[in-house]
């Protein structure tokens, strides 16, 4: 059932907090992102004006590191949790969007998992700091992307091999 309106994000993020590295636990299938990719992790840190850099890395199907870098605007007024993001032209391999919402829908006190999503609801992120994440909090937030109207019927849990991707 279509839900009306935008999803929520929460009310303030601590960027500061917020950056560093991510591992993907599981998305939603974008067309850009092979299915079979592996060791997928994104990391965040700030440039000098004031934007965040996008570092995302991951394992093609045959264990060849990918990367893909851009940038990140915070959107005045959101309390720093939607950030459009931008790719450069060389880095668009795997990225579903040379330019998009990044909306952050959900994240624990302490910056350990977050939720990221799509206003439009066809992209989804689980984020955790560490390559697993325990079932009860995956479960948890999920929910919350189901709350917020997501379809996860394609998700794909994202593996983590323990090899490096960069």
């Amino acid at each position: 059932m279509p839900h009306a309106g935008e999803p929520s994000t929460v009310a303030h993020v601590d960027l500061g907090r917020y950056l560093g590295t991510w591992y993907e636990i599981a998305r939603l299938p974008m067309r850009h992102e092979p299915a079979d990719y592996t060791d997928i992790t994104a990391t965040y840190s700030l440039l000098p004006e004031g934007k965040v850099r996008v570092d995302n890395r991951a394992l093609d199907g045959k264990g060849e590191p990918e990367q893909s870098i851009g940038e990140a605007s915070v959107v005045e007024g959101s309390g720093n949790a939607r950030l459009e993001v931008s790719f450069m032209p060389d880095g668009l391999k795997w990225v579903p969007f040379t330019r998009g919402d990044y909306w952050i829908l959900r994240v624990d006190e302490d910056y350990r998992t977050a939720l990221v999503g799509s206003p439009d609801r066809k992209y989804l992120w689980l984020l955790s700091r560490e390559p697993s994440l325990a079932e009860e909090i995956k479960a948890d937030f999920l929910g919350t992307a189901r709350q917020q109207g997501y379809d996860l019927s394609d998700l794909i849990l994202t593996p983590h091999t323990g090899r490096s991707a960069g």
